[in-house]
């Protein structure tokens, strides 16, 4: 009889089911959990407050008075239920204190890098960049955006932007001048600080980067912006044009010549032209052709001192071995240099060599002691013209002397 009753109340005991992940209201058979059962369990943002069980169990059915004054049976193993979530969390305890809503960042782990490193990580690059007054020099760099877009900045008649060419012209020059090439200049105090002056100097390295570092030494050295003269070709390329002319070039003619030297600018002539940065790397400094001595008829009407400049190394950053004739004049270019590495190594072959450069100064040839009308007279000019050429020249037989190596 007792066995009898003891399987019927086995039959008639409810289900509880385990396992549910942690849901509200598990093992209550319903399909929405009961109100206290909504306010122990914790809730998070986005996460509904319920959920309905996934199985109803059955029908409770009354249990004898027999079976009720007997020990409950045993909960069956957790083999038979679902297997219960290891990563749920257990359910608070009836009276405590509910637990503040999770949120995504304390369930899922951090992946990739936080915002704050990626902002100390920029800080870092910028102080490196800009020194340690980075922050004013980028508020000045954002200023200078912000005018250049507004077009709020200043040109002269000729085009020259001065903000533009210190800031960024100058700024871009500078490493390859003192690291590259290591710059050597002698004889700065023969450069006026004030007035109108001609520099003359010789040309060479198949490409025209002289002319760029004689730029950067007269302005870092003199504290004064050369204004050099251009050849036509320079004004005909499309890009070349607008930053020769923002850089303060000008066309190399006797009429903006005069009126620079007048408005007591510092004016820069490379009189061998073309033939001197394209002659082949066996007649290396040795001058070409001073043209027809147009300079010299500017400054004499001017009466503005001429100051003759050698450049030492130049001549060594790209060697010319060799020169395409029909093709330059088919492009309408003076020459297409071939050197040891261009075009056969590609773009590489475009890198300079770095070869040490020296920059001398000479002593200024006075011209103010003449009449403006004394420009016409062509010995006159041609006399000035070889004076100022054996004055080069004799300067750059005297550095080569000096100098201890080509990169050294």
């Amino acid at each position: 009889m007792a066995e009898e009753a003891q399987d019927g109340a086995r039959q008639d005991a409810v289900v509880i089911p385990i396992g549910t992940g942690g849901r509200p209201g598990r093992g209550t058979g319903r399909a929405r959990p009961s109100a206290a059962a909504r306010d122990l369990a914790p809730r998070s943002a986005g996460t509904p407050a319920s959920r309905p069980t996934a199985k109803k169990s059955a029908p409770q059915k009354s249990v004898t008075n027999e079976s009720a004054t007997r020990k409950p049976a045993a909960p069956k193993p957790a083999a038979e239920g679902p297997a219960p979530d290891a990563s749920a969390e257990p359910a608070p305890e009836v009276g405590a204190a509910p637990r503040p809503a999770s949120t995504t960042d304390e369930r899922v782990p951090e992946t990739g890098i936080p915002l704050g490193e990626w902002l100390a990580a920029l800080q870092g690059a910028a102080q490196e960049v800009l020194g340690d007054d980075w922050e004013r020099r980028l508020a000045e760099l954002m200023a200078f955006v912000r005018r250049r877009l507004e077009g709020d900045y200043e040109v002269d008649d000729y085009g020259f932007d001065r903000e533009l060419t210190e800031r960024f012209f100058m700024t871009a020059l500078r490493p390859v001048a003192e690291k590259w090439f290591r710059l050597e200049v002698r004889g700065l105090e023969n450069i006026p600080a004030e007035g109108g002056a001609l520099v003359v100097s010789n040309h060479s390295g198949t490409v025209p980067v002289d002319g760029l570092m004689t730029m950067l030494t007269v302005h870092d050295h003199a504290g004064r912006f050369l204004r050099p003269l251009g050849a036509d070709l320079v004004f005909r390329l499309p890009v070349v044009s607008s930053l020769a002319r923002k850089s303060g070039a000008t066309l190399a003619c006797n009429e903006d010549a005069e009126r620079m030297l007048s408005g007591g600018e510092l004016v820069g002539v490379w009189p061998e032209g073309f033939k001197g940065i394209g002659k082949p790397f066996s007649e290396r400094y040795k001058l070409q052709r001073f043209g027809r001595g147009g300079f010299v008829s500017a400054a004499l009407r001017t009466g503005v001192p001429i100051i003759p400049l050698s450049v030492v190394g130049a001549e060594e950053i790209y060697p010319l071995v060799g020169n395409v004739p029909s093709l330059a004049r088919l492009l309408g270019v003076p020459y297409i240099p071939i050197t040891p590495f261009f075009p056969w190594l590609g773009p590489l072959g475009l890198v300079p060599l770095p070869s040490k450069w020296i920059l001398e100064f000479g002593e200024p040839i006075r011209t103010d002691s003449y009449d403006a009308a004394e420009a016409e007279d062509p010995m006159l000019v041609f006399n000035v013209t070889d004076q100022v050429r054996e004055t080069i020249q004799h300067t750059l037989f005297d550095l080569l002397r000096e100098r201890d190596g080509v990169f050294g």
